[in-house]
C-alpha cells in the first residue's frame, strides 16, 4: 500500500467525557469490534469480570477510574483506528487537554440520564478552539432516560454546538427496544439477554406496515419523532462535520454492547483522516516526505518489572522507520530509536514504520520532555502543549529515610509525566507539588509506594497561585526576586515561580512590577 494510501486510512480519535459516563466501557467494546480483544472488560474490575484494557495502572483497577491517558491501536475493516481514552475525572482534564493536541477527531460520550456534565463543557471548549470534529455518543438507553429531544437541545445550547441525529432510539429503561439507524436505514432490536451482536433489520422506508412486526405500536410514535427529526435536523453535511460545525449523534449502551458498531461504521467511514498540524514557524502536512512528530505524554514506570519510560510520539508527515536516526529539536542532537512501540494499553510491540496519524511509544531514559519535536532534520516546533499553574500545593516529605534515593527517581519520573508540577522553594529549599486536585495527591502517593518502594507524606502549603516571570529589565527582575525572596520557586526546567499567597497578593504584585510578564501556563 503506498505512503498516501496509508495516511488516508487512519483514524485517529479521543474519547472524551464527564466520569461515570460509560467512556473506557465503550473503548472496550470499540477494541472487540476491532479483534484487539476476546473478552471486554468492566471498568469496575473484580476477581471475576476482566477489567478494562485501558485502565491498565493498578490504581485505575481499584478506583474504577481512568487517571492517565492510555493509546490503543487495532485494524477495522481495511482501516487503522487509533484511540486514545483520556481520563474523565477534573483532576486529571491536563493529560485530556494534552491528547486532544494528538487527535484529529473527538468522540464525545453522554450518559442519556444525566445529560451534558460541566467537565463535557470544559473539554468541547477545547475541541472547539481547535476547530476537533466532534461525534456524539449518547449512553445508558438500558436506564430510565430523559427525552431524546431535550437532551439534543441540551447539547447544542450547552456545547454551542450543531446536532444531527444519525441514529434514533426506541423509547428507554425497561421499555427500550433499540435503535432505528437513520444513516443506514435500518432497525437495531435491543434484547438485554443476548450479549451477541443481532444482525440490523433493513427498513429503506419507516412507513414500511411490516415495522409494526417488531417494535409494535412503537412503530407510530418513531414515525412521527423521525419526521420531526427531518424537519427539526439539518441534513448531514460531512464537511460541517470536518469543520467542527456539526456533530453526528448515536445512540446505545456500551455495557450491552448495542449500538457500538453503528457508531463504528459510521465513524470510520466519515470521520478525517490526519489533518495538517500548527508548527510555530509553519503548517505541516500529513503527506510531506520529512518526518515531524511531538511528545504529547510520557508515562513513567509503563512496565513496573523493567522501571521502563514511554515518551508518547504522536507522528505529523512523513513515514517513520525504525532505527532511522532523526533530530531531537530542543537539544540539537541526533537519536536513533531502535524500539518504537504501538500499543494496546500497556502491551507493547516493537514496529518497523509508522505514518502519520499513529501514536508510537518510543522508550527514554529522561532526554524527552513533553512538547519535544522530533524530525528528518528541519527546525520546527510544534505548539499547544500547555501546562497549567496548579491549584493545590503540598510540600512532599520523605516518610522513609532509608528510601531517598527511590523518592527521588519516583519523584522525578512521575513529575515528567505531565501529572503534576514539581517546584523547590528558593527560600528553604523545600520541595514542592502543585497540582489541579486533591486526587492527584492520593494517586503519586500511592504510585511512590507501589512502584518506587518509597514513602512520603504531605504537608498543606496554604498558597493560592503558582505564575511563571520572565522580564526584559533583568534589573528589575532582581529585584523582584530580592524582594519577594520567600515566595520564590524554581520549577523542574530551572524557570522562575512566584508564589502567591492570595489573589490579592498577586494583584499588588502585578500592579508593582508592570513590566514583568506574569504567565498562568508554562507554555510561553
Amino acid at each position: 500500500m503506498g505512503f498516501k494510501e496509508e495516511i488516508k486510512r487512519r483514524r485517529t480519535f479521543g474519547i472524551v467525557s464527564h466520569p461515570d459516563a460509560g467512556k473506557t466501557t465503550l473503548t472496550e467494546k470499540l477494541l472487540l469490534f476491532g479483534g484487539a480483544i476476546r473478552v471486554a472488560g468492566a471498568v469496575k474490575s473484580n476477581k471475576i469480570k476482566k477489567g478494562a484494557t485501558s485502565d491498565f495502572m493498578e490504581i485505575e483497577r481499584q478506583r474504577g477510574i481512568s487517571v492517565a491517558t492510555s493509546v490503543m491501536g487495532f485494524e477495522y475493516r481495511d482501516y487503522k483506528v487509533n484511540i486514545l481514552d483520556t481520563p474523565g475525572h477534573q483532576d486529571f482534564q491536563e493529560d485530556t487537554f494534552r491528547t486532544l493536541t494528538a487527535v484529529d477527531s473527538v468522540i464525545i460520550v453522554i450518559d442519556a440520564a444525566k445529560g451534558v456534565e460541566p467537565q463535557t463543557e470544559k473539554l468541547m471548549n477545547v475541541c472547539r478552539m481547535r476547530k476537533t470534529p466532534v461525534m456524539v455518543f449518547i449512553n445508558k438507553l438500558d436506564r430510565p432516560s430523559r427525552d431524546t429531544f431535550s437532551l439534543l437541545d441540551e447539547i447544542e445550547e450547552q456545547l454551542k454546538l450543531k446536532t444531527r441525529p444519525l441514529s434514533w432510539p426506541i423509547n428507554s429503561g425497561a421499555d427500550f427496544k433499540g435503535v432505528y439507524n437513520i444513516y443506514k436505514r435500518s432497525l437495531n432490536l435491543f434484547d438485554a439477554d443476548v450479549q451477541e451482536i443481532q444482525p440490523a433489520i433493513k427498513f429503506e422506508d419507516v412507513n414500511d406496515p411490516t415495522l409494526e412486526n417488531h417494535i409494535g405500536n412503537d412503530a407510530i410514535e418513531l414515525r412521527e419523532e423521525l419526521e420531526l427529526v427531518e424537519g427539526v435536523y439539518p441534513e448531514f453535511d460531512r464537511e460541517a462535520y470536518l469543520a467542527g460545525e456539526l456533530a453526528p449523534v448515536f445512540f446505545g449502551s456500551a455495557l450491552y454492547n448495542f449500538g457500538v458498531q453503528e457508531l463504528l461504521d459510521a465513524f470510520v467511514e466519515i470521520a478525517p483522516s490526519p489533518k495538517p498540524s500548527f508548527s510555530e514557524e509553519r503548517e505541516i502536512n500529513p503527506e510531506e516526505e520529512g518526518l515531524t512528530g511531538f511528545v504529547f505524554k510520557i508515562h513513567a514506570n509503563i512496565d513496573p518489572n523493567h522501571r521502563s519510560r514511554i515518551a508518547f510520539v504522536k507522528i505529523c508527515s512523513g513515514r517513520f522507520e525504525r532505527n532511522a536516526v532523526y533530530k531531537h529539536i530542543r537539544t540539537g542532537k541526533n537519536m536513533r530509536i531502535s524500539s518504537p512501540t504501538a500499543f494496546m494499553a500497556s502491551q507493547k510491540e516493537v514496529i518497523d514504520e509508522a505514518f502519520p496519524g499513529d501514536i508510537i511509544g518510543v522508550p527514554d531514559t529522561g532526554n524527552l520532555i513533553i512538547g519535544d519535536t522530533i524530525t528528518s532534520g528541519e527546525d520546527v516546533h510544534f505548539k499547544g502543549l500547555p501546562s497549567f499553574s496548579p491549584e493545590m500545593f503540598r510540600y512532599i516529605e520523605n516518610a522513609d529515610p532509608m528510601k531517598s534515593k527511590q523518592l527521588a527517581k519516583g519523584v522525578d519520573q512521575l513529575m515528567e509525566e505531565g501529572v503534576a508540577q514539581l517546584f523547590t522553594s528558593q527560600f528553604n529549599g523545600r520541595k514542592i507539588i502543585g497540582t489541579v486536585g486533591q486526587l492527584q495527591f492520593e494517586v503519586i502517593q500511592y504510585r511512590l509506594e507501589h512502584e518506587y518502594g518509597a514513602k512520603c507524606r504531605f504537608e498543606t502549603l496554604p498558597m493560592h497561585k503558582a505564575c511563571w516571570i520572565e522580564c526584559d529589565d533583568q534589573k528589575m527582575l532582581t529585584e523582584f526576586k530580592k524582594r519577594k525572596h520567600q515566595k520564590m520557586a524554581v520549577d523542574k526546567r530551572g524557570r522562575d515561580v512566584f508564589m502567591a499567597d492570595s489573589g490579592f497578593i498577586l494583584q499588588m504584585a502585578q500592579d508593582e512590577f508592570k513590566d514583568i510578564k506574569f504567565h498562568f501556563t508554562s507554555e510561553f
